[in-house]
């Protein structure tokens, strides 16, 4: 078995590694201890990737692969002209994420919330390529595929994999997202955190951004461009920090981040339909303050099972039990503690223990 090297990925309006604000706030154990440094303490080889905090998984996949491998962001000349924005950023030659990037690579990709679609398509990508670029000519390694055996496993955590209702419910012209039920002192607070994750709108098309890839439609709608691969060891973690209550409604629970709680009692509240007619019903209500628990479970049409330590296999999403927690939870809180070291030391000895499955993934363009 090859050593196997943990990468980072944050969700909407994080930061990693590369950021300055990482070395005074982590965002892996903001509030509990900085924990990539934790976990290297132990031997865990660790690293936390910085991809754009409200872009595209597209374009945060193109960045994550250059940190990487260590070269300049390439979003790719057919990606770049449709969308409408520069082909190039970053050089990462002198400063890659990892000291080498090469066949012998074997990453293990954990990514909360939005970085559960950036992981999920960078896996797609780095095995399978794009058939759009190659078409043009002139395409980055990335978009060549057959590197799909370099993933070991592949970790999302409170990730909206079929979107979140917390955008489609502002869509539906049937609920009324003002008239539901909400402490008076979080109406405040939910406007401080849409400006804190809104996008600063650059002149690309408004399609290459986080909030419209969270969207239900658009979510289902990239699921299915993205392979379940044979080879790769899938894990989801669910949070909810919600209750039912009598009238079949779910509320936040005593102890949710305080940012959370409007948004948590509106997704608990809303039932209804997509722009392009999915049904969104009282399966959807459960939350953990931004993400219906049920969408973090498993990719739509993807294989699934309870995670069943005895029982792990590749190619198949394996769902932790619903982890009683908030959505910022899984990287240690933002105004709340959350002392999270035990559980990734838990879940990184138990994907360091399976076999490499590995028979080569080539590209199917």
């Amino acid at each position: 078995m090859k050593k196997l090297t943990y990468i980072f990925v944050h969700g909407l309006s994080g930061w990693g590694s590369y950021d300055k604000t990482y070395a005074r706030m982590p965002y892996w154990g903001m509030r509990g201890g900085d924990l990539i440094a934790s976990l290297r303490s132990k031997g865990y080889d660790c690293y936390a990737a910085s991809v754009a905090p409200t872009g595209s998984a597209w374009d945060r996949a193109c960045e994550l692969y250059a940190q990487l491998a260590g070269t300049r962001v390439d979003y790719g000349k057919a990606h770049s002209e449709r969308f409408r924005h520069e082909r190039f950023g970053r050089d990462f030659s002198g400063c890659p994420l990892i000291p080498e990037w090469s066949d012998d690579t074997r990453l293990v990709l954990l990514g909360h919330s939005f970085g559960g679609a950036t992981v999920r398509l960078f896996s797609e990508l780095l095995a399978y390529g794009d058939p759009n670029e190659l078409a043009l000519g002139d395409a980055s390694e990335l978009f060549c595929g057959g590197m799909g055996n370099r993933i070991h496993g592949l970790v999302t955590l409170a990730a909206p994999m079929n979107g979140t209702t917390a955008y489609d419910l502002f869509l539906d012209p049937d609920f009324h997202a003002e008239s539901v039920r909400v402490p008076w002192w979080s109406r405040s607070l939910a406007r401080m955190m849409s400006v804190g994750t809104k996008p600063r709108r650059d002149g690309r098309d408004a399609q290459d951004y986080a909030d419209y890839d969270m969207h239900v439609d658009h979510a289902i709608e990239m699921n299915a461009r993205i392979a379940t691969q044979p080879g790769i060891y899938y894990f989801s973690v669910p949070c909810s920090m919600t209750a039912q209550e009598e009238d079949g409604c779910w509320r936040p629970k005593r102890g949710m981040e305080p940012l959370f709680v409007m948004r948590a009692c509106q997704i608990g509240a809303y039932a209804g339909k997509t722009p392009k007619g999915r049904d969104l019903d009282e399966h959807w209500r459960q939350n953990d303050g931004l993400v219906n628990t049920v969408s973090a479970m498993a990719p739509s049409g993807a294989p699934s099972q309870p995670l069943q330590r005895d029982r792990i296999q590749p190619g198949i999403w394996n769902v932790f039990p619903v982890q009683a927690g908030d959505h910022m939870w899984p990287q240690g809180g933002l105004m709340k503690k959350h002392d999270v070291r035990a559980f990734y030391e838990d879940l990184l000895e138990m994907i360091g223990k399976l076999p490499e499955t590995a028979e080569p993934r080539e590209s199917e363009t």
